[in-house]
């Protein structure tokens, strides 16, 4: 287990690499100057140059990457002199609107991001693979039909549509609900669960559907297994049969969809984010963009890359326990 580990490490590092440097080229082939960006558009074309010395934008392309790698790893001093200025470990750069550390700027809304992700993963999980699960066990009952209609609707609803529905059902006209808001959870658990509810079901209305159509397909045809035949026949009870026999090798896909969209949604889910205006990752996206923030769409998009990089590593050591077998194969 400790080789296999160790080999999923080095590949996880080596992807990391892969998607920072994917990133700084698509950042340094954009067609807007960083320089111009940084210093507005009533800049002086002496004022840009000396931002273009700062930043380091004249030098080479590999003399940058070599630089912003550096102070992802260590931290770096942008400008010399009277002029120079730290920029602490890691170092993701400065946002040209607020001129803020932009890592301060994501772990500041980071917090946003992981109770919208996380509480929404809990209840999708809970939905989906439940409801696939007994939709697989009463295959062409009422329920199933029911079930995976419900699925299908939400899947097909978009995300921004949902939001807007259940905002107007719940807070609007029910008054059932606040308007999402950030509660601290340390300050005030049951606010703050109350005040995520509306995010966590608008996702866990997409990603349940989804989750239960694949555990209802898995479920099927690991039913028809021989070796859940032969645990019937043995006597077994029909729960330890569905749960040992069944169950555990049907998530092994469910397992590898959730690690990427966990990992996504914990970049931020910006469209949730933009509706119910929280201040998360998403968010903080989204307005980046807007105003083309350069260095905060660049943290953004490598933070959300790395999420998803690590949350694969972390499947990839799930599968090696769910599946021995895994482990002499990778």
């Amino acid at each position: 287990m400790i080789s296999y580990l160790l080999r999923r490490l080095a590949v996880t590092a080596a992807v990391l690499l892969v998607v920072c440097a994917a990133t700084f080229a698509i950042f340094y082939l954009m067609p807007a100057d960083p320089a111009q960006g940084a210093c507005g558009k009533a800049c002086s074309p002496e004022r840009i140059a000396e931002i273009r010395t700062t930043l380091g934008l004249n030098h080479s392309p590999l003399v940058q990457f070599r630089d912003y790698l550096t102070g992802i790893l260590t931290g770096r001093t942008y400008g010399t002199g009277a002029q120079a200025v730290d920029c602490p470990f890691p170092c993701l750069g400065f946002s040209f609107q607020t001129d803020q550390p932009v890592w301060r700027m994501l772990t500041g809304r980071l917090p946003v991001s992981f109770s919208i992700a996380l509480g929404a993963a809990v209840l999708w999980l809970a939905v989906g693979v439940g409801a696939g699960t007994v939709s697989a066990l009463r295959r062409g009952s009422l329920w199933d039909r029911a079930a995976m209609t419900a699925a299908l609707g939400g899947v097909s609803l978009p995300v921004y549509f949902t939001a807007l529905v259940l905002q107007y059902l719940l807070v609007v006209r029910l008054e059932l609900l606040p308007y999402p808001q950030v509660v601290p959870f340390t300050a005030d658990p049951a606010g703050w669960a109350q005040s995520m509810l509306m995010p966590w079901i608008t996702l866990a209305m997409l990603y349940a559907g989804i989750y239960a159509r694949v555990t209802r397909s898995e479920m099927l045809e690991s039913l028809g297994r021989n070796y859940v035949r032969t645990a019937r026949a043995k006597g077994l009870s029909e729960v330890t049969v569905v749960r040992r026999h069944a169950l555990r090798p049907a998530l092994m896909p469910v397992v590898t969809i959730f690690g990427m969209d966990l990992g996504a949604l914990l970049g931020g889910a910006l469209i949730t984010e933009s509706v119910f205006g929280l201040p998360g990752v998403g968010k903080l996206a989204a307005d980046a963009i807007s105003s083309a923030d350069q260095p905060v769409i660049l943290g953004v998009t490598l933070f959300a890359a790395s999420f998803v990089v690590l949350a694969n590593l972390i499947v990839d050591l799930v599968y090696a326990v769910l599946d021995p077998r895994v482990r002499a194969l990778g």
